[in-house]
């Protein structure tokens, strides 16, 4: 069954706080578009053979637009970390007439985020894990809008996701 024809789901967060992993489990639940910034990003640098900066951003929002303009729900995967690219984002949900949900994952227990960053294992071939000392020297705008957030410390991913679920106002599976 598919819900929310046309909105976009905004995922927020740093790694390791595990954005991916709920991004992942919505867009599954809602048959929508899945879109993984880093899997963009590392295509784009193996076809193209430069280094990337802005161009997984700029190519997403396209692919994001055209399921948009088409009623397809799309969720968007990014560390999303500057005011810069959230108003990005949201603008092609504005430009299409499309409802948006900025949804920031974090992982409020320190000890927690740090394990998570060094027992990780890289899921895309091609790219690397960021230390935990290059996660917590990462830029990251603080959000001064109001949004979802969803603090996975502590909880199973199970307990988080039903969290977002009921925080989306989306219903739930049985399995869930």
């Amino acid at each position: 069954m598919k819900f929310n024809n046309g909105h976009l789901y905004i995922f927020s967060g740093l790694p390791g706080t595990g954005k991916t992993t709920l991004a992942k489990c919505l867009a599954a639940h809602i048959k929508a578009p899945y879109l993984r910034i880093d899997t963009v990003e590392v295509g784009i640098s193996d076809l193209c053979n430069f280094k990337v900066e802005g161009e997984g951003y700029r190519l997403s929002y396209r692919i994001a637009a055209d399921n948009l303009r088409i009623g397809n729900g799309v969720v968007a995967d990014s560390c999303n970390p500057i005011k810069l690219t959230r108003r990005e984002w949201q603008s092609i949900a504005i430009s299409n007439n499309s409802p948006y949900t900025d949804i920031e994952i974090i992982c409020s227990d320190q000890g927690e985020h740090k394990n998570r960053i060094e027992e990780r294992e890289c899921d895309i071939p091609g790219s690397f894990q960021p230390s935990w000392k290059q996660v917590i020297e990462r830029e990251y705008d603080p959000w001064a809008e109001d949004i979802i957030r969803i603090d996975t410390a502590g909880k199973s991913i199970n307990e988080s996701f039903n969290d977002l679920l009921s925080r989306l106002k989306l219903p739930h599976n049985k399995t869930n």
